[in-house]
């Protein structure tokens, strides 16, 4: 299984409510650029899951139309998940994956977890690079430019990830 860590796109910087803050025109722009990265990798998404912040669900409306329009969102719904914003806690969403793969998803537990499937999160740094090492059992966190993905290849069973890669707008 594929786990897909995203930090939202470039915000604007306002003065007032941090949650508040909408995507930029170049934000939108690298979302929509790594909604097609997505699409192009052919992965169906099981679960999406969202921080409630505004530019994190802008950044998600971009990547979840890339992935209808290439059909890879059959089914899936998309999750706000209160906490998962820039000072959550990564053990708390680590367990809170491991729930929904050990039962929570019934794809999963039908017909196993595919190799071509995957589940998104499209949140905020800190929390983003605090996942990635929560996953993965490093202490190596990667900084997460905007619009960048870093890929988990996760193991079920394990309940621990490798990392795979990070791509961000700026390489594709």
């Amino acid at each position: 299984m594929k786990i897909f860590i995203m930090r939202h796109g470039e915000a604007a910087n306002a003065a007032g409510e941090d949650s508040l803050r909408p995507l930029t025109k170049h934000g939108a722009y690298e979302a929509q650029k790594m909604g097609h990265w997505l699409a192009d990798s052919k992965l169906a998404m099981i679960g999406v899951f969202v921080s409630p912040y505004v530019r994190a669900q802008q950044t998600c409306t971009h990547i979840t139309e890339a992935l209808s329009k290439a059909s890879l969102l059959v089914n899936t719904e998309i999750t706000t998940l209160d906490f998962i914003t820039p000072s959550g806690k990564a053990p708390q969403l680590h367990d809170y994956i491991d729930g929904l793969l050990q039962g929570g998803f019934d794809m999963t537990q039908e017909q196993g977890v595919s190799d071509n499937q995957g589940i998104m999160f499209v949140s905020h740094m800190p929390f983003v690079s605090y996942l990635v090492g929560e996953l993965t059992g490093s202490s190596n966190m990667p900084i997460f430019a905007t619009g960048a993905i870093a890929v988990i290849d996760y193991d079920v069973k394990q309940m621990h990830g490798q990392f795979v890669t990070m791509i961000s707008p700026q390489d594709i």
